[in-house]
C-alpha cells in the first residue's frame, strides 16, 4: 500500500474537485494506491472518481487520532487479485 498524505482543506467542493482529481490520476498511474487528508469533501469526491473504474474495489476509513478525524481512500486492484 502506497499512501499520500495532505493537510490541505479546501472552503469549497469545486476547489476540492479539482484536487481530487489530481489525486485520482495518481492513483489511475499507480503511485499510490491510497490518500489521506482531513478534508470531507476531497474525501468523498476522491471516492466517487475512482468508483468509477470497474477495476477498483474501493475502501475508506475515519481515523480519530487526538481531537482530529482524518478519512482515508483507498483501492485494492481487481485485475491483481
Amino acid at each position: 500500500m502506497r499512501w499520500k498524505e495532505e493537510m490541505l482543506q479546501f472552503e469549497t467542493y469545486r476547489e476540492a474537485e479539482v484536487w481530487a482529481d489530481s489525486i485520482t490520476n495518481e492513483i489511475h498511474g499507480r503511485s499510490i494506491t491510497g490518500y489521506c487528508t482531513p478534508d470531507f469533501k476531497v474525501a468523498t469526491i476522491l471516492a466517487f472518481y475512482l468508483a468509477e473504474n470497474p477495476d477498483y474495489r474501493v475502501r475508506s476509513a475515519t481515523v480519530h487520532h487526538d481531537e482530529e478525524i482524518y478519512y482515508q481512500v483507498w483501492v485494492e486492484i481487481l485485475d491483481s487479485l
